[in-house]
């Protein structure tokens, strides 16, 4: 039996240094949530989740931008519909300026109608969304996905011929006015034809945001599994660990008190 090296002691010390440890690692955990609270604890797992974090917040990005061109061909279709109820008035009174027993006098106050319509559908063709306008033909490249692949949004052109030729027409006269049922026929069919472009794009978009949306759930799922503390597991390893460290308190005391038992040998 030996006083200067107590082997019990320094055995019960380290073994409570790394139940310490681990107990305050769990603290740790469970107060922050995640299950890496520094590199050490899984540096590679570390860098896969910070991969996963930057592409989700590339996938949220990519969302938002759908979302904002959903918002856009929504913007186009609105006034669309607008425009598609002023065409057909103006049909109407095309057809109405045709009557033989309408005066020039009547004809004229057609006209009136007709070319405050025509001005409202050209106004319409100047309008835009955040600074963007909605309706001079260009397409636009809508980013659909982390990696920056693009869908291309087929423009809407409200500068059409088909559209300014009725606009513009004169349905003071029965000729006139015959000129201006064709051309204001065309200019449904060919908003007709530029609602479905923008229906299309609509529904395309609709499937990018589901893609998307997908993707997010998935890449958050993964993350979690890297990064997030599993609550239940690290409580139970907390009291495990909390009971060591009391238990391994105790043992020290009882080991350092061994020593004293030589006090015997001497007295």
């Amino acid at each position: 039996m030996v006083i200067n090296t107590n082997i019990s002691a320094l055995n019960a010390a380290a073994q409570l240094m790394q139940s310490s440890s681990a107990l305050s690692q769990s603290l740790q955990r469970l107060s922050s949530g995640s299950q890496i609270t520094s590199p050490a604890d899984d540096p590679a797992g570390l860098a896969v989740s910070m991969q996963l974090t930057s592409e989700l917040g590339r996938v949220h990005a990519a969302s938002n931008n759908v979302s904002d061109a959903t918002s856009f061909s929504q913007t186009q279709d609105g006034y669309l519909q607008q425009v598609n109820t002023a065409f057909s008035r103006m049909s109407e009174l095309a057809v109405e300026a045709q009557d033989v027993t309408k005066t020039t006098n009547d004809r004229a106050l057609y006209q009136q109608e007709f070319t405050a319509l025509g001005t409202y559908i050209n106004n319409v063709s100047t309008q835009s969304f955040n600074g963007v306008s909605l309706f001079d033909g260009q397409t636009l490249n809508v980013t659909t996905d982390p990696n920056g692949d693009t869908f291309a949004m087929v423009g809407i052109n409200l500068s059409n011929t088909s559209y300014t030729t009725a606009t513009g027409d004169d349905i003071t006269t029965i000729s006139g006015a015959q000129k201006a049922v064709l051309d204001t026929e065309k200019a449904i069919d060919q908003l007709a034809s530029d609602r479905a472009n923008i229906g299309a794009n609509e529904e395309s978009l609709s499937y990018y945001t589901n893609q998307l949306s997908s993707l997010s759930n998935n890449l958050s799922a993964a993350n979690s599994q890297i990064a997030d503390v599993d609550v239940a597991t690290e409580s139970t390893t907390y009291a495990k660990d909390n009971i060591l460290v009391q238990s391994g308190t105790a043992m020290l005391a009882q080991a350092n008190s061994l020593p004293q038992s030589v006090l015997k040998l001497l007295s």
